[in-house]
């Protein structure tokens, strides 16, 4: 094999581990652009029908809970008066977890509906396994809810 090829190998392999590297700190990647508001996680438009995951940088244990959650539908139960969230938690570590969630409803034109917030304790979610809950809390307002239509993990934490 000839000096020259060697060299193109070499340069091939340092720029490949400097773009992968740089991945891990926010860099490099494709779509860093998806974020929340206070730790991460996932977020529901039911308008667009879309669920965003959250790349999170670091590594917290807060982060990692966020990460692990997505969020499968986000809507106002009529039959029960109560804004509602179902997510499921995926554990893909190799220990059992106890996960803590909190959930912020927004919505109305230009997020001009008051937040409401759900949250659910001790998740059990055993190594490996996914498991999936409701989150949900009365509604109180006026309307008829339907101005609910986002949601978000606000608070994210697992033990």
């Amino acid at each position: 094999m000839k000096i020259r090829h060697v060299r193109a190998i070499a340069v091939f392999g340092i720029a490949l581990v400097a773009l992968t590297g740089a991945r891990g700190s926010g860099g490099g990647g494709c779509d860093n652009s998806s974020s929340s508001s206070s730790g991460g996680g996932s977020h529901r438009d039911d308008d667009s029908g879309s669920t965003g995951g959250v790349s999170v940088p670091g590594g917290s244990s807060a982060d990692k809970a966020a990460r692990d959650i997505t969020i499968d539908e986000c809507k106002y139960d009529d039959a029960t008066k109560a804004l509602t969230a179902k997510i499921t938690i995926n554990n893909s570590d190799s220990l059992d977890y106890d996960y803590d969630v909190t959930m912020k409803f927004t919505g109305g034109v230009g997020g001009t509906a008051v937040p409401a917030t759900a949250s659910e304790s001790a998740i059990a979610v055993a190594a490996g396994a996914s498991e999936t809950t409701v989150l949900s809390t009365p509604y109180t307002g006026s309307g008829n809810g339907s101005e609910y239509t986002k949601c978000e993990v606000s608070r994210a934490s697992r033990s």
